[in-house]
């Protein structure tokens, strides 16, 4: 999930997650509480919220049963009106309802049914002033709030006598309190609860992803590759995860490429400086034999300076071979690319192979299978060290008496294929797929007959491939080798 999306999710469930369960919750608690009131103080039909938050509709509602009863009293018996123990009764019973009496005899006060004076009102109305009734009453105001509710009646001796009941709204009813405290508990635990629940999700999409971050970061930054970062997620973090992992492998690799192109320039130098000694060491001793005199007749003076001549080729292959190492290593090979005729082609580079081959007593075969006016597109030059590399390692391989390479040129669709065939002691099958590899040679010895840099055969594979073609072998120990490439034909694109 997005993190856009994730935030957005967040602020709606924070906004109306709790304002669901809160409307749910004073819901529960209005039934709850109208319930509980109905049942404790007897009272009916409170079915909205008006009795909860008036406090004067409230006490009005639950003392009607009483100033009911007490008009009873005043009207049927009004001599209990004047009994003390009567009225303490009955005041008793009325506090439980935050109520109390006051019965007042012609202008005498005979009963407060309260100790406190500060919560006696301060003028009590006169007899005959009040037209109160069961659902009404007079609302005093002032120090004390209070709703006072009068019933007149007279005495049996013809007194005029006047009850007060007094419901005080200085303090709310333990139901309507506790409904507060519950109210404001429920509140906070419904936002502690939606907060905890989005905290814990937003941590577990977000601040995992980073902690992660932050320990793959300490682990690169002590050189510690080997290690992998899994994102789960499909949110901004999780992409910025995969592409950290992708960073973090690119890393690794070419922190490995590095040190295996170390490794491989170690090689290089080791051979070179191996078969760079080795003709050095030859040409040195042969002039020394004709400074000597050691070489004391013309022929074997001639036979030295071939010697050396054909030792100073040996090194200029070499050192050929590791410019073009170089080039390729910085991928600045350079190539003349141009159509060139086939058969025209082979047949100077064959000619040429010729002579070479002829003076080490080697025979050479070609057999060209292709048209005439077959084009290929290639570097000349290029193509060029490709033939005389593979050859020059097929020459440098025969171990028979009388050595001979075949080259056979063939039309296979949209390539020509080059195959150079030799009668040399071959290659195993385990080294095979391994012999276009930088560096690999099948001969560990290194002396002078079969050295080499070992790098030959991966410069013509670079060189064909960047061609667009493609090269391999076939080999039979004891038998000889076969060197295949294709390089693609070239096809005229007609015009429309």
């Amino acid at each position: 999930m997005k993190l856009k999306t994730r935030l957005l999710i967040s602020f709606c469930i924070m906004i109306f997650v709790p304002i669901g369960l809160i409307g749910a919750l004073l819901i529960g608690f209005k039934n709850f509480q109208i319930k509980n009131l109905e049942q404790t103080y007897g009272l009916e039909g409170m079915s909205n919220y008006n009795y909860l938050t008036n406090s004067l509709q409230l006490l009005n509602r639950f003392t009607r049963e009483d100033f009911e009863k007490l008009q009873k009293i005043a009207e049927e018996e009004p001599e209990k009106l004047e009994e003390i123990s009567y009225l303490e009764e009955l005041n008793r019973k009325l506090q439980e309802k935050y109520s109390y009496i006051i019965v007042r005899k012609d202008a005498e006060v005979i009963f407060e049914g309260i100790d406190d004076a500060k919560e006696l009102p301060r003028q009590l109305p006169g007899y005959g002033e009040s037209d109160a009734d069961e659902n009404s009453g007079i609302y005093i105001d002032g120090e004390v709030q209070a709703l006072l509710k009068q019933v007149d009646f007279k005495y049996t001796d013809g007194s005029q006598g006047s009850l007060f009941l007094v419901m005080t709204v200085q303090q709310l009813l333990p139901e309507i309190k506790q409904l507060v405290v519950d109210l404001i508990v429920s509140v906070l635990l419904i936002l502690c609860f939606t907060a905890a629940m989005m905290s814990i999700w937003i941590y577990r999409g977000i601040i995992n992803p980073i902690k992660k971050l932050e320990v793959a970061t300490q682990n690169i930054k002590e050189g510690n590759l080997d290690f992998t970062i899994d994102a789960d997620s499909n949110d901004e973090v999780g992409e910025l995860c995969r592409n950290f992992e992708e960073m973090r492998q690119r890393l690794k690799d070419n922190a490995e490429e590095k040190l295996a192109n170390e490794k491989e320039n170690k090689v290089l130098i080791s051979n070179i400086s191996h078969d760079l000694k080795t003709p050095i060491t030859a040409i040195k001793g042969y002039v020394e034999g004709i400074m000597d005199g050691v070489a004391d007749t013309p022929e074997k003076r001639d036979r030295y300076i071939r010697t050396i001549y054909n030792k100073a080729n040996e090194m200029t292959t070499l050192i050929n071979e590791l410019t073009v190492y170089s080039q390729i290593d910085t991928n600045r090979i350079p190539y003349n690319f141009q159509k060139i005729n086939v058969a025209d082609y082979f047949n100077d580079c064959v000619e040429e192979l010729g002579l070479e081959l002829e003076a080490r007593n080697i025979g050479l075969s070609y057999y060209n299978y292709a048209e005439d006016g077959v084009v290929i597109i290639a570097d000349p030059e290029q193509l060029s060290r490709v033939i005389h590399n593979i050859v020059g390692n097929s020459v440098k391989y025969l171990d028979k008496a009388k050595g001979f390479i075949n080259i056979r040129i063939k039309d296979v669709g949209d390539f020509i294929q080059v195959e150079i065939e030799d009668n040399g002691k071959g290659i195993a099958a385990k080294d095979l797929p391994y012999i276009f590899d930088r560096f690999y040679r099948t001969d560990a010895s290194r002396n002078s007959a079969t050295g080499g840099s070992g790098i030959g055969l991966s410069i013509v594979r670079k060189i064909i491939e960047d061609h667009g073609g493609k090269i391999w072998a076939t080999s039979k120990e004891e038998t000889g080798t076969i060197m295949y490439f294709v390089i693609r034909k070239y096809q005229e694109v007609p015009n429309e």
